[in-house]
């Protein structure tokens, strides 16, 4: 699959990310979606996800992320058609304003330390599917693998900020990072 094939459902490219795909989230993610973000090591690593997960708290994720007037684009890494899982984790690009978008990510715990996360990364910048004159990404500083795939992908540390962790419910350190894409 390429960039080139877009599911109509969401208007969204499916990117060919290696041993994977990045494609739309859909309805049928919620079970491992839940699965995965349940888990309190992965939560604390995000902003935004609640520890612990709050029944509905994924449906509302995906019915945004479906939403027709989304301001922000999430794929699932799924390798179903490599032979292996359907979903591994998400990323996604939120518009900031005009030619600036931010990157998030997470992988799930089965498969940290694999490489997806670069994988995902690193296609969804070869794609750039909405035409960001720049990316930008914040991780926390006690989260250094975060840092080291962004870095691995031409991001570029422009500085410490902190940003609230909902299910650490507390303000933490970050690391920014930057990409210029033309």
């Amino acid at each position: 699959m390429s960039v080139d094939q877009i599911d109509t459902t969401n208007a969204q490219p499916v990117i060919e990310a290696g041993r994977f795909v990045l494609r739309p989230v859909r309805r049928s993610d919620a079970g491992l979606i839940s699965h995965y973000t349940a888990d309190e090591r992965l939560a604390r690593m995000t902003t935004s996800i609640p520890h612990p997960l709050p029944p509905g708290s994924t449906e509302a994720f995906i019915a945004r992320a479906i939403a027709a007037d989304r301001v922000e684009d999430i794929w699932a890494m799924d390798a179903t058609g490599h032979n292996g899982d359907e979903l591994m984790g998400v990323i996604s690009l939120e518009q900031v304003d005009d030619g600036r978008v931010e990157i998030g990510y997470w992988v799930a715990p089965p498969f940290w330390n694999t490489g997806h996360a670069s994988e995902a990364v690193g296609a969804l910048v070869e794609a750039n599917p909405t035409g960001a004159e720049t990316m930008f990404a914040s991780v926390f500083q006690d989260n250094p693998a975060s840092a080291r795939v962004l870095v691995n992908q031409g991001f570029e540390y422009i500085g410490d900020a902190e940003a609230f962790s909902v299910a650490r419910n507390a303000t933490v350190p970050t690391w920014t990072y930057l990409r210029r894409m033309r």
